[in-house]
């Protein structure tokens, strides 16, 4: 009866690749690393195009549509599907950031069938100096979720001068760098419990030259007030990357959490307990389920409603504000509390035979582990914003 209680979801794009999506996941979370083939498959996928617009050779997929695609896979590989967000995601933030004035370099990136990474995590640490039209890059980018998958890097440096020093005051600027390029290499040193094969590196520039015309201003602190003023190639990319991933990592714990539930449900239906009672009579195994269930499908509406709203409003044509921009946060922070209630009652229902033959839930304990964590959607820092906000307090930089 789950797939009453969870009814299938719109049309994918991804659909035709699910299976081998599923097919490579155990193996690629030995191995932390996705199948080249699934990989090359993806690059020449529609997915890859969802997060552009029309005029840059995108599909231009609403934000629900996108969700919806990353849910799917994340219930059969979310390593797989991390890197898809990652990329998604990030190319929004290339977009707006990078804005009308470098529309060649976004359609190449789309129309090539491209992937993009953006190491620019805790730790991440790069400068650059200016040499006439060009700049040379050193440093190492943190956290660079797919990169030994991807095609171009995001870096954001600080300048400096001959000397290396700052210059001040302090400039910091946003470039792309192709991942083949002379001075890239990637440092395999993600080593995590959970989505193994996100190939979440580090990245090391080496006297990386770039175009000084494709370097633009990075806005950290003011990032999604400024793109609410600044021209971007589309209006869609006024919605800060920040807001909008939080609801597509919503997406990919309630496609996650969902089969795991399918699966649990399925096992207990057959699985005897102690003295040989049938499980699926047990009082507590009912309720247990029936919570989590109830905790699923309220995590999906409220996604449901929150991905509908930012439409709209890009629909619509209206500027975001902060508000809305911390309601995305807020409601996709609580919508993974949701479900890692519901993961936990999960892993209470299948007892020590369900763990000792558990099938998926293990990989999907460890991978659902990083999806409250990662720091866009952490419930300290998004509650402490909103906190903040509602207080009428000034809100932190991040």
């Amino acid at each position: 009866m789950t797939s009453v209680f969870f009814p299938p979801g719109p049309p994918r794009s991804i659909d035709a690749l699910l299976p081998a999506i599923a097919d490579q996941a155990d193996h690629a979370d030995r191995t932390r690393s996705l199948d080249p083939d699934l990989v090359a498959n993806l690059k020449a996928a529609p997915i890859m195009k969802l997060a552009a617009t029309a005029d840059i050779g995108g599909l231009e997929a609403s934000i629900l549509q996108i969700g919806r695609e990353l849910e799917a896979v994340a219930a059969n590989c979310t390593s797989t599907a991390w890197t898809l967000w990652n990329h998604l995601a990030v190319f929004h933030l290339f977009a707006g950031t990078l804005g009308p004035d470098h529309r060649d370099l976004l359609t190449a990136i789309v129309e090539g069938g491209q992937w993009v990474c953006f190491p620019a995590g805790a730790g991440s640490g790069v400068q650059a100096g200016i040499e006439g039209d060009r700049v040379r890059i050193n440093g190492r980018g943190a956290f660079g979720s797919g990169c030994r998958y991807a095609d171009w890097a995001g870096t954001a440096f600080v300048v400096c001068d001959e000397g290396g020093e700052r210059v001040e005051p302090l400039d910091i600027r946003f470039t792309v760098v192709a991942i083949d390029q002379e001075g890239v290499k990637i440092d395999p040193s993600w080593d995590g419990s959970g989505v193994r094969a996100s190939a979440t590196d580090d990245i090391h520039y080496t006297d990386v030259i770039v175009p000084l015309d494709r370097c633009v201003r990075w806005y950290g602190a003011n990032r999604a007030e400024t793109l609410r003023a600044m021209p971007v190639v589309g209006h869609r990319y006024r919605e800060d990357w920040v807001g909008i991933s939080d609801l597509w990592l919503a997406w990919m714990g309630v496609g996650l959490v969902r089969a795991a539930f399918e699966e649990t449900a399925e096992q207990v239906r057959t699985r005897r307990s102690i003295m040989g009672k049938a499980m699926v009579t047990r009082s507590t195994i009912q309720v247990n389920l029936g919570q989590a269930a109830a905790l699923i499908a309220a995590a999906e509406a409220s996604t449901t409603a929150a991905c509908n709203e930012v439409d709209r409003r890009i629909t619509d044509q209206r500027i975001p504000d902060e508000a809305d921009h911390l309601r995305q946060m807020a409601i996709s922070a609580s919508v993974l509390d949701q479900l890692n209630q519901a993961m936990g009652l999960i892993l209470r229902s299948m007892g020590g035979n369900g763990l000792r033959e558990s099938g998926s839930f293990d990989r999907r304990w460890r991978d659902f582990q990083a999806m409250p964590l990662h720091i866009n959607a952490h419930r300290d820092r998004v509650h402490h914003q909103l906190g903040r906000f509602v207080l009428g307090e000034e809100l932190e930089p991040f």
